[in-house]
């Protein structure tokens, strides 16, 4: 009898740990899911951040050239 109690603790642990391993693997896919998701997005993010930079070189290059720096006594 206690032969066949000892099966069934094993069995039952077993069906444990196979439920918590299909638990994860819908956790491992759902954060897989998000990784990509992230980074799409900070795929974009960083291209969107080149083009103003971009933006802004250009801007800066059409600035006119002075001789001399700016001083904050010449503004004021």
């Amino acid at each position: 009898m206690a032969h066949f109690d000892t099966i069934d603790q094993i069995a039952e642990r077993v069906d444990h740990l196979l439920l918590r391993h299909e638990e994860l693997q819908r956790t491992n896919a759902l954060l897989t899911q998000q990784l990509q998701v992230l980074t799409l997005e900070r795929d974009q993010l960083k291209s969107r951040l080149a083009a103003a930079r971009a933006r802004v070189d250009a801007l800066i290059e059409r600035l006119p050239a002075s001789n001399a720096p700016a001083s904050p006594e010449a503004t004021a």
